[in-house]
């Protein structure tokens, strides 16, 4: 049995939209950035076609809060091998930024590592240290959010959130109860949108119809209690899109949400 065949259907799916220049994107591969050779921790380093890179470039790192020990034995792959985390990817790189996908084992632990690695390197990797943004779905949602409550000062210039478990508001347990059940960190336990930067824009896309039981009801109340402090945020609501649209939804409304994400990650870190 081929590698491709034991790995789990959404481990094979795609984003559902292609530009020019994403099949001649230049890939780094298994970057060490801890550990040592037999045990490190890599990334893979997307950078647009030779023709249209300068460096250095703004960069953006897809946020993991599962560790891969958990998403291998889950879908048959770590998660910067899976064809979302690569189409996704690829799709930066062709818009004209660095994308950064890596392997983790603690994610708190390994993703301020990797941060901290790409900023002291940024001239050898070709980054620009000063303009980097996160993306994060889903369950890795409360980790990326944790990063912009930690005082991320001027370098992390915008962060994408799409149908993401976000915190638990006036109460609720839904966030913690879905940490427990599907097995992400919910590194924003006890925390409040309050906790927030107020300098760094947001990318909100809502699933209308997730599958996923309170993710909505939680992200409401997000979004309510972010526009009542007056952050920087921009709601899309895929109103027929399930959870994972992004995947799951081959339709022009996925496709026309997606150009918006792109379009507002190079308005925040291109221009």
């Amino acid at each position: 049995m081929s590698q491709e065949t034991e790995r789990h259907e959404i481990a094979r799916k795609s984003v559902v939209y292609c530009i020019p220049g994403s099949d001649a994107v230049t890939v780094q591969p298994d970057v060490k950035y801890h550990g040592t050779d037999s045990n490190a921790l890599t990334m893979d380093i997307y950078f647009p076609g030779e023709s249209h890179r300068r460096a250095p470039i703004p960069a953006m790192v897809f946020v993991l809060g599962y560790s891969d020990v958990g998403v291998q034995k889950a879908v048959g792959c770590k998660a910067k091998e899976m064809a979302s985390s690569i189409s996704w990817a690829r799709l930066t790189a062709a818009s004209g930024m660095a994308a950064i996908t890596y392997t983790n084992r603690e994610p708190v632990t390994d993703i301020h590592t990797l941060l901290g690695y790409v900023r002291e390197n940024s001239a050898v990797l070709g980054i620009d240290e000063n303009r980097i943004a996160l993306w994060a779905a889903s369950g890795n949602v409360p980790m990326a959010l944790s990063l912009l409550m930690q005082d991320p000062g001027e370098y992390l210039k915008c962060a994408v959130l799409c149908y993401g478990f976000m915190l638990d508001i006036d109460g609720s347990t839904w966030v913690s109860e879905a940490a427990e059940k599907w097995g992400f960190i919910n590194s924003c336990a006890g925390k409040s949108v309050e906790d927030l930067s107020r300098n760094v824009p947001l990318f909100i896309a809502r699933a209308g119809q997730d599958e996923f039981p309170h993710v909505n009801e939680a992200m409401d109340r997000f979004v309510a209690r972010a526009l009542a402090r007056n952050l920087p945020v921009t709601l899309v609501n895929h109103a027929p899109g399930p959870h994972a649209f992004d995947l799951m939804h081959d339709s022009e409304v996925s496709r026309q949400i997606i150009r918006q994400i792109l379009d507002f990650m190079r308005f925040h870190l291109l221009e």
